[in-house]
């Protein structure tokens, strides 16, 4: 890899993760003038739209009438599930918190992968997992430290929120292969978009929407940026082989996102969230990290 394909590849990332985590506090401010599920249905589907202009090219790729459930599946999971439950969640905790819970889905993913897709798993992965996990309890144990802006609810809306994206990552690697990326992509946010405004519209209310500038600029930002030409770069990256990188550079977006709301959206910031936080990102780097070949070796002669 020559210098100008690796500092495009880092410039790449450095985008995804920003533009990925300052979504989190940004859309907990879009709330404030949105109902959630009519807010998540319809930047989804904006998403979805632009999308549409670099997919239908690939027209030739759909075949639609093979592949309609692996589409309609991931629709499901990985964006009526999991952005609609974290849509819903950011209304009960801080953008920084309710992004560091959900994304102990790379967690998750390596139990998963573990159990479904018969990957390995070793020492780092099981130290990685524990502290997930001690993560997520040390942050439910503090939260009365910051009185009125922590519930149980939202913290499993946040869980419910990382375990579809998970189930969706694994179902996708299983199918992938069947489907065209691009257009997994814009059918799975046309038909989750589609479905989650509609429902917005019968349970919610279009007359609550303010339909304020600096609304508008955000929902215009997350729909074009976060959604779109986020999920374009994932791609562009996993084409070009660096889905391993993407993955070990995930742990960052919870940082940008705590950092921005407690800057500029003055969000709480608790020590429990702090210590959990820390325990959380140690166990995403541990599940993300290869063991050294001498512990490869070591490992398999006890195998």
């Amino acid at each position: 890899m020559n210098k100008s394909t690796k500092l495009k590849t880092a410039l790449l990332i450095v985008f995804l993760v920003l533009v990925w985590g300052v979504n989190w506090p940004l859309s907990k401010y879009a709330l404030a003038y949105m109902p959630p599920v009519l807010f998540s249905g319809t930047r989804t589907l904006l998403g979805g739209l632009l999308l549409l202009f670099v997919a239908i090219p690939r027209w030739k790729h759909l075949q639609l009438k093979k592949t309609w459930g692996i589409y309609l599946v991931s629709a499901l999971v990985n964006v009526i599930l999991y952005y609609g439950l974290q849509t819903i969640g950011l209304k009960f905790l801080p953008a920084g918190l309710f992004s560091a819970i959900v994304f102990l889905q790379p967690v998750l993913v390596g139990i998963f992968s573990w159990i479904w897709l018969g990957e390995s798993m070793n020492g780092l992965k099981i130290a990685g997992l524990i502290l997930g996990f001690a993560g997520v309890g040390v942050i439910c144990l503090g939260s009365g430290g910051v009185s009125g802006h922590i519930s149980a609810a939202g913290i499993l809306l946040a869980l419910g929120s990382s375990l579809s994206w998970a189930l969706g990552t694994i179902y996708v690697k299983r199918k992938g292969a069947m489907v065209d990326p691009i257009w997994l992509v814009t059918l799975q946010l046309l038909v989750g978009g589609v479905l989650m405004t509609l429902l917005g519209s019968e349970v919610e209310s279009w007359s609550k929407v303010a339909w304020e500038p600096s609304f508008i600029w955000s929902l215009l930002f997350i729909s074009i940026f976060v959604i779109a030409i986020g999920w374009l770069v994932f791609y562009k990256l996993i084409d070009s082989g660096e889905a391993s990188k993407v993955a070990s550079y995930t742990f960052l977006i919870p940082l940008v996102a705590i950092l921005t709301g407690t800057l500029f959206f003055h969000e709480p910031f608790s020590l429990s969230l702090l210590e959990g936080l820390i325990l959380i990102l140690m166990s995403i780097v541990l599940v993300n990290r290869k063991p050294s070949r001498s512990m490869s070796s070591v490992m398999k002669r006890s195998a």
